[in-house]
């Protein structure tokens, strides 16, 4: 998220701003926020998996679209634009505009080094709230990384991570799954960095925890790790 363009609209009034506006912002607790460009890679791997959703849902009541859907999360009176939004079913609006949507099953988000803590976060933490998200998931590009989060029983979410070109994400929700290898089609990953080596005397205590239960919620499949 952006640095805020303009302080304490109301929703009315932020989307009045909105629709004249040139550019995308999106909205929080009554402060707009510019959004960023976006890198080649970002904008590549946003159209690849547009396109290999769209390729699978051909005759049946899903449909995938590009970043320029807006989503509001009623619960927390936010707007925001997803980089990919899956609908299965009837698109429910906010208005007769039709340009903000109410009822996404799944939410995409390309990470980048500006909004990836956000993205995790407190977007995340919004999108949950929505009653018809199934679920989130977050792609890197700068490596062959998709986190999948799925909704579970008593409002936990399940994190599946698939790693390496190879691999592909199940997406039951919606009945069908995402080759990384269409996701990363054309993606150049940037070069590793070299780091300069230096010894260190680590202690035994540094790898010992008290409460692993965090980690138990990183669910790795064992064909893909």
């Amino acid at each position: 998220m952006q640095a805020a363009v303009r302080p304490y609209l109301t929703p009315e009034e932020y989307l009045a701003f909105e629709r004249e506006a040139e550019t995308r912002s999106e909205y929080f607790n009554g402060e707009v926020f510019a959004m960023a460009g976006a890198s080649l890679a970002h904008n590549q791997i946003t159209a690849n998996v547009v396109t290999a959703l769209n390729s699978r849902f051909r005759g049946r009541p899903c449909r995938a679209l590009a970043s320029d859907m807006r989503v509001k999360v009623k619960q927390t009176t936010s707007y925001a634009y997803p980089d990919v939004v899956i609908i299965c079913g009837q698109p429910q609006f906010e208005d007769k505009h039709r340009d903000t949507l109410l009822n996404p099953t799944l939410l995409i988000e390309v990470l980048s080094s500006a909004t990836e803590r956000y993205d995790r976060g407190g977007k995340f933490g919004h999108y949950r709230t929505l009653e018809s998200l199934t679920d989130y998931v977050l792609i890197s590009q700068t490596e062959a990384r998709v986190e999948h989060f799925s909704r579970q029983s008593a409002g936990a979410w399940l994190l599946n991570v698939y790693v390496g070109l190879e691999a592909v994400a199940p997406l039951p929700s919606i009945g069908c799954e995402l080759s990384l290898t269409d996701v990363y089609d054309k993606v150049e990953f940037p070069a590793p960095r070299t780091l300069p080596l230096r010894i260190v005397r680590e202690r035994q205590s540094d790898y010992e925890y008290e409460d692993d239960a965090y980690a138990s919620h990183f669910v790795y499949p064992e064909n893909n790790s």
